[in-house]
């Protein structure tokens, strides 16, 4: 959808850019209303930046951006359901109902969203990558760190040989082991920490499948990457970046993790079988009074 789109690109915009992307936001139906000169009026820009909004993602013209946001329209008047009318806010005044509210459907939007506009042919790549990989490699530090250990772990558990590196050192020097036969996942809601993007591009050079998990498809380690896989923003107040996407990166591991088990369902059933029994076996007793 626009509107995720635009939420998604708004913090790496700059100030003239983000007043157009904030103005549309706010009111969509009044940017289907005006043209280009219009809304750069009322923003307090000008055509040209309103212009370069557009360019900013990746959309060929103002008019396209009139139409997706004419067709987003009819689905949400078709489909919405009442509770967005919450929107992303939460004021110091607000009661726990509003609270619970407006986080929950800020995570639901962000996975419709993310559901909805993920690339079916990206994930298929990305899928069949780690699926034949001798060992696969998953980058990420900070908020997107948790992210890589949680990868790691899907596809440790259906038998991947798969390591999760949260330290730059220890992240390039994998990286600088692996092969035509391996694959890396590197995970970074900007997509532009560095600490993710140098062992990706030398897992690259040493010709390794690599794979982008990010929010933004027009970065830096998306560039670098073989495969990317766009996330989707549940921002809200006081969730922010990495923190208003972690439910929806998470989705996209799922996604990967099912259909890597289904591309190698033998390996993953047994793995499964063969792990079943750890978690009962360190399962506490009733206690003895």
């Amino acid at each position: 959808m626009i509107t995720a789109l635009i939420r998604s690109a708004l913090p790496r915009m700059s100030g003239s850019l983000r007043k157009v992307g904030e103005s549309v936001l706010a009111d969509p139906v009044a940017a289907t209303h005006g043209s280009a000169a219009e809304l750069g009026r009322r923003t307090g820009t000008s055509q040209a930046t309103v212009t370069r909004f557009c360019r900013a993602l990746g959309l060929d013209s103002y008019q396209q951006l009139l139409i997706e946001l004419a067709q987003e329209q009819g689905r949400s008047e078709a489909a919405e359901p009442p509770s967005a009318a919450l929107g992303p806010r939460i004021g110091p005044e607000d009661d726990l109902e509003h609270v619970i509210g407006v986080v929950a459907e800020a995570d639901l939007r962000a996975l419709r969203h993310t559901a909805e506009l993920l690339d079916r042919t990206a994930l298929e790549q990305a899928a069949r990558a780690l699926a034949g990989a001798r060992r696969i490699d998953v980058y990420g530090v900070g908020g997107s760190g948790i992210v890589a250990h949680e990868t790691q772990a899907r596809l440790f558990g259906i038998g991947c040989a798969a390591h999760a590196w949260t330290e730059v050192h220890a992240a390039e020097t994998s990286a600088a082991l692996l092969t035509p036969s391996d694959a890396v996942v590197a995970v970074s809601h900007s997509g532009t920490t560095r600490e993710v993007l140098e062992p990706l591009r030398l897992a690259a050079d040493r010709g390794a499948s690599t794979v982008a998990l990010t929010g933004d498809p027009r970065s830096p380690i998306a560039q670098a990457a073989g495969v990317t896989l766009t996330s989707f923003s549940g921002e809200t107040s006081f969730r922010r970046g990495n923190f208003g996407t972690r439910h929806s990166v998470l989705l996209i591991v799922d996604c990967l993790y099912a259909r890597v088990a289904q591309l190698t369902y033998e390996r993953a059933t047994a793995s499964i079988a063969l792990t079943a029994h750890i978690g009962d076996a360190h399962a506490a007793g009733p206690r003895r009074r």
